[in-house]
């Protein structure tokens, strides 16, 4: 499949140089034999949507989480284990690289990876999770002291030919901070009233 995604804007510096960090992340964990998808602002832009500006995501399964340290290490990444519990991280210079293990409202990080799809990213061909599961992390993600509808809502306008919103609202019909996303994103016209 390929990519419909937007030129790179040589002003987006973030971006820039984020791009040969992504790539050697996602060189080093495919010649390790890791299962990965890219995950984040760069699956969106992958998708065709905005430029990430904060940091590199793939997602993979928890029991790879120190197969994929020791591979990025060889790459020549410092890594590290937050204490969160649900990813652990690597830098490339500036550059951070998180690893996802336990994404919001996603049951098993295999189904996710198995969703993904192959594409070009950057002349580069890695898989990329599915613009409803990206819509889906990114709306579970959603709490009290994290609620900013800025992003999701982007992200949403941005891949909307690629989202079934009915399936992303069954699936994060739990929370009420996504209950309330999609009534704000029906009356701005985002998603389609049902």
């Amino acid at each position: 499949m390929g990519s419909d995604r937007p030129v790179v804007d040589e002003g987006d510096v973030n971006e820039v140089a984020m791009l040969p960090s992504l790539k050697k992340a996602a060189a080093a964990l495919r010649d390790a034999d890791i299962p990965f998808a890219v995950g984040g602002g760069f699956a969106a832009w992958a998708r065709g949507g905005s430029a990430s500006d904060h940091d590199v995501d793939f997602m993979i399964v928890e029991s790879d989480a120190d197969r994929a340290l020791t591979a990025l290490e060889a790459a020549g990444m410092r890594t590290g284990r937050p204490p969160e519990g649900w990813l652990v991280k690597a830098w490339d210079g500036d550059v951070l690289v998180d690893l996802i293990y336990g994404p919001s409202g996603v049951s098993g990080s295999e189904e996710l990876l198995g969703r993904a799809d192959v594409m070009r990213v950057e002349a580069m061909t890695m898989p990329v999770i599915t613009a409803d599961d990206l819509l889906v992390t990114k709306l579970s993600a959603l709490g009290e002291h994290t609620l900013d509808y800025e992003g999701v809502l982007r992200t949403a306008r941005e891949l909307r030919e690629q989202i079934d919103f009915d399936d992303v609202e069954k699936r994060t019909a739990d929370s009420p901070f996504a209950r309330t996303f999609f009534f704000l994103a029906r009356e701005l016209g985002v998603t389609p009233v049902s």
